[in-house]
């Protein structure tokens, strides 16, 4: 088994990747999770994430919810198609425990797998 690493290049960095995202992207929600994904033409999956003041107020819940995220990408990204994925905690998220994220985050993946790679269309945004 390969180590699981998070390279740069498996990350959204840019203002621009974030905005062709929210743009084009097609949604996938969870009880705790909502992700944003738009197919890609080259490369792996990439993760960006968004967990903002409004899930908790406390930059050390908010901190947890995204290191749970990037751990769980690490382990999965292999799975994943050629995709850019940003994922949008809820304020439920927070009253989690980590176990429950790992497994919310687990189903995340499971359920883009599931796309394949496909486009976005007939979503919500067309």
């Amino acid at each position: 088994m390969a180590p699981a690493t998070f390279p740069r290049a498996a990350r959204l960095l840019t203002p621009r990747d974030f905005a062709r995202l929210r743009s084009t992207s097609r949604r996938i929600g969870t009880r705790h999770l909502t992700a944003e994904v738009a197919p890609r033409d080259t490369g792996g999956a990439r993760l960006g994430l968004a967990v903002s003041r409004k899930v908790s107020k406390s930059a050390v819940h908010r901190n947890r919810i995204k290191r749970i995220a990037r751990d769980s990408f690490r382990r999965h990204r292999d799975a994943l198609p050629a995709v850019d994925i940003l994922v949008i905690a809820r304020s439920s998220a927070d009253h989690e425990d980590n176990l429950s994220l790992h497994a919310e985050f687990a189903r995340l993946w499971q359920r883009i797998a599931a796309l394949n790679g496909a486009d976005a269309a007939g979503t919500m945004r067309d």
